[in-house]
This record gives structure tokens, sequence and C-alpha cells, in this order.
């Protein structure tokens, strides 16, 4: 791909752009998140455009604009555009991010997923094709090959958040024998309340510390479901 700003070289970079969103956003897609495989492609296309502008605007001023552009004393800013295009994606992203039940939020890796995609797309509209084919295939890594081995990672550590949904608040005290009967180490419960089948129950978030000894997630989850004023145990994970 040439380096020049011709009308070829601007399409090929607009449709590699375009390419490379699109092969983030299909696996954003598969996964039901918020932004999808339009989205991801718009944004890289968006933040191409934003270079392109840029190296259309610098060979006008140096050329057919340059004695309008030297009477007017116009002073010629290369990296305007493109961090404006990256200031706004950031309130994009802020807008996806949300907080959602049981101290949980959602959204930060498609965040910044997106401020990744408009980055590939800004070297994409500069011609830079080696960065864009490297950061392309680490993206897609990052999204789809390494999601379950992090889900895999944070169930073999020792530290582990509960939501538990009991009878009464007076339970909190059985729960927490049952799990200190196992070595574990309870170091901030949070009460809260949720509904369930008209009325409601009382729930917590449990933040633990497993022992070195016993350290299955899915042990301490039993023991504590067994408990017959428990209603409901869910382990949750960032």
């Amino acid at each position: 791909m040439t380096n020049r700003l011709t009308f070829f070289s601007a399409v090929l970079r607009l449709l590699l752009a375009m390419v490379c969103g699109g092969a983030v956003g299909y696996g954003r897609s598969r996964k039901a998140r918020a932004a999808g495989l339009r989205t991801y492609m718009l944004i890289s296309i968006g933040a191409a455009m934003t270079v392109l502008i840029t190296l259309y605007q610098y060979e006008m001023l140096t050329g057919p604009w340059a004695v309008q552009a030297e009477t007017a004393g116009f002073k010629y800013d290369a990296s305007r555009l493109a961090s404006q295009a990256i200031t706004g994606i950031g309130f994009l992203g802020a807008g996806i991010i949300i907080k959602i039940a049981h101290q949980q939020v959602r959204g930060l890796t498609t965040a910044t997923g997106l401020f990744a995609t408009v980055c590939m797309g800004l070297a994409a509209g500069a011609g830079f094709i080696s960065a864009v084919v490297v950061a392309l295939a680490l993206i897609v890594v990052v999204l789809n090959v390494m999601s379950p081995l992090e889900v895999a990672f944070k169930r073999r550590l020792r530290n582990i958040t509960l939501n538990v949904e009991f009878n009464h608040v007076e339970d909190i005290g059985r729960i927490t024998s049952v799990i200190e009967a196992q070595e574990a180490k309870v170091y901030d419960i949070d009460v809260e309340r949720t509904e369930r089948k008209g009325s409601k129950y009382p729930s917590a978030i449990f933040i633990l510390q497993l022992s070195k000894q016993n350290h299955s997630h899915s042990g301490m989850l039993t023991s504590v479901a067994e408990l017959d004023c428990v209603h409901s145990v869910q382990e949750l994970i960032s």
C-alpha cells in the first residue's frame, strides 16, 4: 500500500479499517455484548477517516491552499483530529460501563476494546499496515482466547466473592461459621436485599480468602448451599 494519499490508497485504508474492526466486533457480537459487529466496524472506519482527513489537509495546505494558509497565518496541527477521536471514544466507553447488582461492574472490556479498535483504525488510516495486522491479532486473542483462560485462572485463586441469599439477617452468623469451619477468612460482608418470588429475602456479599489446604471454590459453594437457611449461593467473577 502506497504512503502517498490517493483515492485508491484511501479506499484500501478504509476497507482495511472496516475489515479489522469487523473481525474484532464479530467475536463480541457472538457474546451478545453491548457493542457488536457494526459498532466496531463504524468506530474503526471513523478513526481511519480522521487520519485521512489530517493527511488530506496536509497535502492541501502544502499544495493548492499554501498561499491562502500563509496569508491567513494558519497553523497546522497533525495530531488534533486523532486526539479528538481518542477523546470521543472515551465518552462512548464511559456510557457502556455500568454498575449492576452485587457490586459488579460490566462493560470495562467492551470500552477498552473500543479504545484499542480506534487506535487500530488510526493506524490503518495512516497506512501503518504492519502495526494494524499485529494489533488485530493481539486484540482478537485477548478478547476471545484469553476470556475463558481468565475465568479458569480466577477460579483457582484463593480469593472468592459469594452472593448468598438467605431467610433472615440472623442467619449470617451460621453462614460465617460454616465458612470459617473450612479455615477460610472472611474479609468483608455487605448486606443487601433482593426480591424473589414476590417476597423479600436478605442477601449478602461475602469476600473471602480460602485456606491453602482447602482452596476449592466448588467445595465452599456446596458447603454454604447445604445450609437449610440458604436460598441460593453464587460466585461472583468480575
